[in-house]
């Protein structure tokens, strides 16, 4: 989640957004396709991303059928979700598809991602592309050069179509903002669709895009996963190289790949990882072995269950019960699982994440904050990220830290006993978009904005990469979610499970949103 909500008020948001559904559902585009044109579009858009990279090198399919495949099913079903904003000219990507069609008549590949449709998260900038990170702030910003991450997606033959939406700075795991209003939720558009990946999430759940790109501070990768039953890999920190004014400070948020099965998740992986000079901590691509096999016998695997943390926090009852029902999927596989709880409290890490989290976040806007005719256009919580880190000394900073090393440590004891360690990929069930953010669970007020996403604060806290897939749907058809974390570098081991998991009870596959079912 470093990824904020947010608006002036209720009111003004609700208001907007209705303003911005319209003018999505209103722009010029072109018209709905045929119904013979809708299945062949169909048959484009529902496959895997590792099917649909095949089939356009095997030119089964051309690069300028695809886009007209992708491009229709977005006019059709983006007014529903509103997950893709910033939509470019269809006239520019189709001739940019005819472009990749024309290099690959000479046998000329630009990489995987070859005339893939792609939108990056708002959050990252994109040459040419307004980039408003959910600001009105930066609502007419157009970078004029990509982020590190986005020149690999470049360079490996995406074509960008526009960018998916985020809470305004991305903070907080509900994507909304008074630029282009909020991302329902696929599987019931009233509810939100999570944050701050959240337009990542829906995009990839209505078949809009064939992988999504991500980051995640607190969740933001994992919560829309859960809530649009799709995968989220939350990497560990320099797996995937970041642009930044302070290239030697190791942050909490990291950037990580979105996906509907593992194969296509790795595929995107493969992309966005490795070394980049400009970002210094960043590890060796060849330290993370993505062509190893993914398929890795379960049968015996130690996982140790965290739940609620012992009861610290608080988590809705139907979201453990279905989390409980995945857990028998991982038992029919083979692996053993049993309560696991840390040998260390819970509150000081807490408190620790809480300073943490207002030196890096509210540090990357204090220049906004301090210029009053902006500050005036940030959401309540971004002024508290601020106001909270001004209040700190380096001293505090520092022994924030320490709490955190002792909670690594603890974790890492863990990994002595248990192979991976599971828990809900968020807390609650997805809640009405109307909200801001949810303010109590189970009666339990909720002491500021993000507290709501604590669990998966409380894994990021610990540097582990950590995998959320679908753990099935309650008794109303909400979505679920449970993350696979690993000791730290072991990116692949979370692949692994999450690859057997996957193949013995594929929701992503056999439960489709009821707009395309």
């Amino acid at each position: 989640m470093a990824d904020v909500d947010g608006s002036d008020t209720a009111l003004s948001r609700r208001a907007f957004c209705g303003l911005a559904g319209g003018a999505i559902a209103a722009m010029g585009h072109a018209a709905p396709a045929t119904a013979t044109a809708k299945s062949a579009t169909n048959e484009l858009v529902m496959m895997d991303a590792t099917t649909l990279a095949a089939t356009i090198r095997a030119r089964r399919a051309s690069c300028v059928e695809v886009m007209t495949a992708f491009l229709d099913h977005i006019d059709r079903n983006n007014p529903v979700v509103n997950a893709i904003v910033a939509r470019q000219d269809r006239t520019m990507l189709m001739a940019e598809a005819g472009r990749q069609d024309d290099l690959a008549r000479r046998g000329e590949w630009l990489g995987t991602l070859h005339g893939f449709p792609h939108a990056v998260k708002d959050l990252q900038p994109v040459k040419g592309i307004v980039s408003t990170r959910g600001s009105q702030i930066f609502r007419d910003h157009v970078p004029i050069a990509d982020g590190l991450m986005v020149e690999r997606l470049r360079r490996a033959g995406a074509i960008f179509i526009g960018k998916t939406n985020v809470p305004e700075f991305g903070l907080g795991s509900h994507s909304y903002n008074a630029v282009y209003g909020t991302t329902r939720n696929p599987y019931d558009t009233t509810r939100s669709a999570g944050g701050s990946s959240g337009g990542a999430g829906a995009a990839l759940a209505m078949r809009m895009l064939p992988v999504a790109d991500g980051s995640d501070f607190g969740g933001s990768l994992r919560n829309p996963a859960a809530w649009n039953n799709v995968i989220g890999f939350r990497t560990g920190f320099g797996r995937i190289a970041m642009s930044g004014d302070d290239v030697w400070f190791p942050g909490m948020g990291v950037l990580g790949p979105m996906a509907r099965n593992i194969p296509d998740l790795a595929l995107l992986l493969k992309v966005q990882c490795g070394h980049d000079d400009r970002a210094p901590l960043s590890m060796e691509g060849d330290s993370l072995d993505l062509t190893a096999s993914l398929s890795a016998s379960p049968k015996g695997k130690r996982i140790g269950w965290l739940g609620d943390f012992g009861g610290t926090v608080p988590t809705e009852p139907a979201v453990m019960a279905q989390c409980g029902e995945a857990l028998k999927t991982l038992e029919a596989l083979g692996c053993s699982v049993e309560d696991a709880v840390p040998d260390m409290a819970i509150e000081p890490v807490w408190q620790a994440l809480l300073k943490m989290r207002a030196w890096q976040s509210g540090g990357g806007i204090a220049e906004l904050y301090a210029a009053p005719e902006k500050r005036k256009l940030m959401k309540p919580e971004a002024i508290y990220e601020v106001e909270n880190g001004l209040k700190l000394s380096a001293f505090d900073l520092r022994a924030a830290s320490v709490v955190r090393s002792q909670w690594y440590n603890a974790v890492r004891k863990l990994f002595a006993r248990y192979d991976y360690l599971i828990a809900p990929a968020t807390q609650i069930l997805p809640f009405d978009g109307k909200l801001d953010w949810p303010h109590e669970i189970n009666g339990q007020a909720m002491g500021s904005y993000h507290e709501w996403q604590k669990g998966n604060f409380l894994i990021t806290m610990s540097g582990c990469p950590s995998l959320a897939v679908p753990a099935g749907f309650t008794a109303n058809g909400l979505p679920v979610g449970i993350q696979i974390v690993a000791p730290v570098t072991r990116e692949l081991a979370c692949l692994q499970l999450g690859h057997a998991y996957m193949q013995a009870n594929d929701w992503t596959a056999k439960r489709l949103p009821p707009q395309l079912a």
